[in-house]
């Protein structure tokens, strides 16, 4: 897969699952509020470049590790 699409790609998901999980865990924390609305757009700002950077690392070994497990048997 080209470079430019494999980071567009994990863009994507990262802030898809970013905006996801500080929602519900901010939701699971606050509960369903205004407070919990204004707070949930601040914490994806954060989240977002976290989780992309750890998918940038975590992610071409989970690859490499997943084909391990995946290989055809001898």
């Amino acid at each position: 897969m080209e470079l430019k699409t494999r980071i567009i790609a994990q863009l994507i998901i990262t802030f898809c699952m970013a905006s996801i999980m500080s929602g519900f865990l901010t939701l699971l924390v606050m509960g369903p509020s205004m407070q919990w609305l204004q707070q949930w757009p601040l914490r994806i700002i954060v989240a977002w470049p976290l989780a992309f950077i750890v998918s940038l690392i975590v992610g071409p070994l989970a690859f490499k590790i997943a084909a391990r497990l995946t290989a055809p048997r001898r």
